[in-house]
């Protein structure tokens, strides 16, 4: 079964990875795509932990590896050779039976008129980024902390260019206030339609300011608009500061009990994003299982 009729059967939950670059970090590691490339060994790890906590679904260490972000944080990775690297150590820890999402997110760039990025700009730099995740082999394509529902529309467009693979786009929230919200200010219910408009094959939402819990109010609302299957990603609880320090410290049974309301809600794919490790993801398989 490809990944496509997985996502229009009427199966069971699919069960996503946790967070690499929070992973990464732990053991001393740079967060990022980099990784693929410097410490290889460290991030085909991960990947095989989170195989072995249950994953079904393996995201690749390239969320940030699109031309505009590499450019313009002066990253100094070649394109091509760290997307490449990126799939090739998702697909050898997944094996058989087991699916591999090419992970695309933002340019870091504010789309004009708040920025200085075209659409046009944007598009171009995901198609190229899309383009090299299919030649390397994955199944599909996760659009993923979108907080501009106008580039998760490019970075999708980019994904459909590139070839006939089913594209999963999930957004980032920053409120539950008006029918939650992104940092833009576009609201679940315009972003679910939107993007079932443009032709995603799974919607829904991941890392931002909400919790597991508020996360599911967010696939409610989803679900009111859009028949697609929906995702749901969220922290292991929301971020706090301390001593100058990013912490999520919600333990793997809280964050399970979270994102099992997540499913109840709607959600048919579900994982962990900043924060989460495989021990979250071990507990969420086992509150599922548990029913």
């Amino acid at each position: 079964m490809n990944l496509a009729e997985l996502l229009s059967s009427k199966g069971k939950t699919m069960l996503l990875d946790g967070a690499m670059g929070t992973q990464l970090a732990l053991s001393g590691f740079e967060m990022g795509g980099q990784s693929n490339i410097a410490h290889p060994d460290v991030v085909l790890a991960v990947h095989r932990q989170y195989v072995e906590s249950g994953a079904t679904l393996l995201i690749t260490n390239t969320l940030t590896m699109n031309r505009v972000n590499i450019e313009s944080h002066n990253i100094g990775m070649d394109v091509r050779e760290v997307n490449l690297a990126g799939v090739r150590l998702a697909r050898t820890a997944a094996g058989d039976g087991r699916y591999v999402l090419g992970d695309m997110g933002p340019t870091g760039k504010m789309l004009k008129p708040h920025g200085d990025l075209s659409e046009e700009s944007a598009y171009a730099a995901f198609v190229e980024q899309a383009d090299i995740l299919a030649e390397g082999g994955v199944d599909g394509f996760i659009v993923e902390t979108m907080f501009d529902v106008r580039e998760a529309l490019c970075a999708l467009a980019g994904c459909k260019k590139a070839g006939d693979l089913p594209v999963i786009v999930t957004m980032t929230f920053n409120t539950l206030k008006n029918g939650g919200r992104t940092v833009m200010g576009d609201s679940a219910r315009d972003c679910a339609i939107a993007l079932t408009r443009a032709g995603a094959a799974a919607v829904g939402a991941n890392c931002g300011s909400l919790d597991p819990l508020e996360m599911a109010q967010v696939v409610s609302w989803m679900k009111e608009v859009t028949a697609l299957p929906l995702v749901a990603q969220p922290n292991a609880g929301r971020p706090r500061l301390v001593e100058g320090a990013t912490v999520f410290d919600m333990s793997p049974a809280e964050f399970a009990s979270g994102a099992c309301a997540c499913v109840r809600a709607g959600a048919r794919l579900v994982g962990g994003c900043c924060g989460t490790s495989p021990a979250h993801i071990q507990a969420l398989r086992s509150a599922i299982e548990d029913g």
